[in-house]
C-alpha cells in the first residue's frame, strides 16, 4: 500500500527531475515550458496521479493548510509575488527549500523559504496527502 509519505517522496523526486526546464507563461508540460501552477499540476498528475488544476490561487483553495514549521516534502508553498494573494506556488522539498518555475527570466530551480526574495513573500503551505 502506498503511504502519504511515499506519494510525497514521488512528488519531490519528480519535481527535482524538472530542474532547468524552461519557463513559459501558461506552460503545462516540460517540452513547451512550465509556469508555476503548470509545473505543480504536471508533477502531481504524472507522479501520483492526483489532478490539481488551475492557477496558484485555485490550487491554494484545495488541500489542507499547514503552518510553515510543519511543512513536509511534497506540500505546496504559496507566495504573494504580484501584490495578489497566492499568485505563485512551489513544491516544498525539505530543508527550508522549494522547487518552482520562477518567471520568464528563469528556469525551474530550487529556492530558500527562509532567506531572500521569496522568504518575505511566503503566505501559506498546504498539503494534499492527508
Amino acid at each position: 500500500m502506498t503511504t502519504a509519505q511515499d506519494k510525497a517522496s514521488d512528488v519531490v523526486l519528480f519535481a527535482l527531475g524538472l530542474l532547468e526546464t524552461d519557463y513559459r507563461f501558461g506552460g503545462k508540460n516540460p517540452e513547451a515550458g512550465l509556469d508555476c501552477s503548470g509545473m505543480v499540476s504536471y508533477v502531481f498528475e504524472k507522479s501520483v496521479d492526483l489532478r490539481l488544476a488551475g492557477s496558484a490561487a485555485d490550487l491554494a483553495r484545495q488541500g489542507k493548510p499547514v503552518p510553515l514549521e510543519q511543512l513536509k516534502p511534497g506540500d505546496l508553498v504559496f507566495f504573494n509575488t504580484r501584490n495578489r494573494p497566492r499568485s505563485h506556488v512551489g513544491i516544498y522539498i525539505g530543508d527550508d527549500r522549494f522547487v518552482h518555475a520562477p518567471n520568464s527570466r528563469g528556469k525551474v530551480r530550487t529556492e530558500s523559504l527562509k532567506q531572500g526574495w521569496f522568504a518575505a513573500r511566503f503566505e501559506e503551505g498546504r498539503t494534499y496527502f492527508d
